[in-house]
């Protein structure tokens, strides 16, 4: 059998969007490495995401987040890279990894991300606005630079996780 090239794939897009759950389900089926950003970061910071936004604002976890970052992008092997959902604003972690893999961004309308965060208390950027509108006027400032950052773009809207992680494993040869 031919043995498949290392690559890693960074999963990008909006929270809510599925990146964690399509990643792992990804890692399952290939046997190879998954890393989660925000996991990552949480460890190093020995604090939740909401609770880092909380106490030590955007600008502090935006750190974190690059560092966990770069510890990926340093890792020898292939990996599927579950991205915190705002990563691409910086230009450097967009330049990271690309140049330590492929970017792919999965996508949903505002109304499939609010029926998957609806229900969470982990959404800092959200709390006090969960409703489909102000989902979508978040989406729509952040869209150009996940489009820009993207090498390839799956819609999520009404297919399955199976689905996806098939697609992704197909598209990228893992």
């Amino acid at each position: 059998m031919e043995k498949r090239k290392d690559v890693k794939v960074f999963i990008i897009g909006f929270m809510g969007v599925g990146k964690s759950t399509v990643s792992k389900v990804v890692a399952e089926k290939t046997n190879i490495r998954v890393f989660d950003t925000d996991k990552m970061v949480e460890r190093e910071e020995d604090l939740k995401v909401s609770e880092i936004f909380k106490y030590r604002g955007e600008e502090a976890f935006r750190m974190a987040e690059k560092r966990a970052l770069m510890e990926i992008c340093h890792e020898k092997g292939s990996a599927i890279v579950s991205c915190g959902g705002g990563i691409v604003l910086r230009d450097e972690n967009v330049r990271m990894m690309k140049k330590a893999g492929k970017i792919l961004l999965l996508e949903a309308s505002p109304s499939t991300i609010y029926e998957h965060v609806k229900d969470s208390k982990k959404r800092p950027l959200l709390n006090g606005n969960m409703n489909v509108q102000y989902i979508g006027e978040l989406m729509a400032q952040r869209e150009d630079a996940y489009r820009k950052a993207a090498d390839e773009v799956i819609n999520v809207d009404g297919g399955s996780v199976e689905k996806t992680s098939d697609r992704i494993i197909n598209v990228f040869g893992l």
